[in-house]
């Protein structure tokens, strides 16, 4: 039996110098069942951040008669025996940063988050607003199964809880629901998932929200979701796929929809807000807009075929700044057609791009290079 122990200020958290300790879950689908390589297992691979630990114990076997004395004296020495060291029990836990989230003041110095895992890479940059707010995701080996995968980018607002809580929870409570299902109802299960997600964060009585955008790979399919305005992106061929639709409360829909419910919505300073308070209108938590702001999201799925080559996901922190067609046009030419795909340098081009043209809000951009999950 394998065990994890986390050391927080140990050497084994530099396995990658793209690593930072906050703001993300990259972890190994199935806990339970850890691999018996040290760092890497060709049926279900390891995060970086998951190490787990054989249980061995070093123990003192010598019996004192078979020791040698250190002096002569012509007085008898008694030697005693060694005790054996007791049993140290480790609990068996996976070692993810979920487990390491820093205190705010940590989150305050933090301006950069940089992590490439097995076919994908995120970075992430801190805004002029205050504390980093946005999380993200990734779980590579979902089910013991390599080809199976799931990321996530929640973009916080009204502080960092939600975003927090639904990367660590999102992606477990989507493989709860698809545990009985069929594949036709990968899609409910996704909404469930959600929506679980949601109402567990509510009983926490904290404030806040988080906007996400989801991506599960599953035998061979795509199923991207989002509920607010963090966005995904696909390239196929080239040419900027947009699969989600930012949640605004000025789209006629969610307008008609809230009004509806009795709230209302008004423009200030060219921008549209619930109440006269948030500008998303889908997400997790917000529970004194709850009536108005839902969890559920809206969910494509498509066959990834050959011209799917990479997607996007990022927070609005990139798309209020760099359209959709630009970005790929961006990321393409480092990762497609290439001998050394570069899709870290893609991100972090990025979100430079986006700075330079004046975001002050918070930037997650991951690429997800789709051809190297399911081939």
């Amino acid at each position: 039996m394998q065990f994890s122990l986390a050391v927080a200020n140990s050497p084994v958290f530099s396995l990658s110098p793209r690593v930072s300790p906050i703001f993300c879950k990259a972890s190994v689908s199935s806990p339970a069942t850890p691999s018996s390589s040290s760092f890497s297992s060709s049926s279900s691979p390891l995060s970086p951040l998951s190490i787990p630990f054989h249980k061995q114990i070093s123990e003192y076997n010598r019996e004192s008669k078979n020791e040698e004395p250190i002096c002569s004296t012509s007085t008898p020495v008694t030697l005693l025996k060694r005790k054996r060291p007791a049993n140290i029990n480790i609990p068996m836990a996976p070692l993810s940063f979920d487990h390491m989230v820093g205190t705010p003041r940590d989150l305050d110095k933090l301006n950069e988050v940089e992590f490439e895992g097995e076919g994908y890479s995120v970075y992430c940059k801190r805004g002029k607003k205050g504390a980093m707010e946005d999380r993200y995701s990734a779980v590579v080996g979902l089910q013991g199964d390599s080809k199976q995968a799931f990321f996530g980018v929640f973009d916080g607002h009204g502080g960092a809880k939600a975003a927090e809580f639904a990367s660590k929870h999102l992606s477990a409570n989507i493989m709860d629901e698809l545990t009985w299902r069929c594949e036709e109802g990968m899609k409910e299960a996704v909404i469930e998932g959600y929506l679980t997600t949601d109402a567990e964060f509510l009983k926490e009585d904290v404030s806040g929200g988080a906007c996400c955008v989801t991506a599960l790979i599953r035998k061979g399919n795509l199923v991207v979701s989002n509920a607010g305005d963090c966005r995904a992106v696909m390239s196929r061929g080239g040419v900027a796929e947009a699969l989600t639709v930012d949640h605004r409360p000025s789209i006629t829909d969610e307008r008609e929809r809230i009004e509806r419910l009795g709230g209302y919505v008004d423009c200030c300073r060219g921008v549209w807000r619930i109440q006269g308070s948030l500008a998303v209108s889908r997400g997790i938590g917000d529970r004194r807009l709850k009536k108005w702001v839902i969890a559920e999201p809206e969910t494509t799925i498509l066959k990834i075929r050959p011209e799917c080559e990479f997607l996007i996901l990022a927070s609005d922190g990139l798309w209020d700044k760099v359209c959709n067609q630009e970005a790929v046009d961006v990321v393409r030419p480092l990762c497609i057609g290439v001998d050394t795909s570069e899709p870290f340098s893609a991100c972090k081009k990025l979100a430079d791009l986006s700075i330079t043209r004046g975001s002050i809000d918070d930037i997650t951009v991951m690429i997800i290079q789709l051809n190297q999950l399911v081939s």
